[in-house]
């Protein structure tokens, strides 16, 4: 017996071309079951007690601080930024290494300062609206870092002490 042919082929090495082409179609083809879509619940579910809507990953405004509301740092250079249109100013800012490595970049609040480098200040969050990039910054009156002068409103954001009167 011979074996069926289709040409000079024999069918056999056909069929093997064939599986491994269904093969690498099957890869090359996302499975819509694989997909992992987070959904709104129906109005049944949640009259059931199911969750309303999906979680979303709580993404951390400060992350360099690691969940603390300070982190210590050495000044590594002092700089002047011009914010975003339409705002126009020279914003005081400076380069600070945490006590973690990481270096980032931090507003010095308050109208003058006494900041220079290898400094050791204080830093905390909240960014600057209207400078990219600053997410942070810098405690008055701690370490290093005076306190705004001839200041008599907002002390304590600026860290001078109540006057002798």
């Amino acid at each position: 017996m011979s074996k069926p042919m289709i040409g000079s082929q024999p069918i056999t090495s056909y069929v093997g071309t064939i599986r491994s082409n269904v093969q690498l179609a099957k890869l090359s083809v996302p499975s819509v079951v694989s997909q992992c879509q987070k959904r709104y619940a129906t109005l049944n579910q949640i009259r059931s007690g199911k969750q309303g809507f999906p979680t979303k990953p709580n993404v951390p405004k400060a992350p360099h601080l690691q969940g603390n509301p300070f982190k210590k740092g050495v000044v590594v250079r002092v700089m002047i930024l011009k914010p975003k249109k339409p705002n126009s100013a020279q914003r005081k800012c400076c380069r600070v290494r945490l006590s973690t490595g990481n270096v980032i970049s931090a507003l010095i609040p308050g109208e003058g300062h006494n900041v220079q480098e290898h400094h050791v200040v204080l830093v905390r969050g909240g960014r600057v609206q209207d400078l990219p990039g600053v997410k942070y910054r810098l405690v008055r009156g701690a370490l290093d870092l005076a306190g705004v002068a001839n200041r008599t409103t907002s002390r304590s954001k600026y860290g001078v002490k109540k006057p002798k009167d």
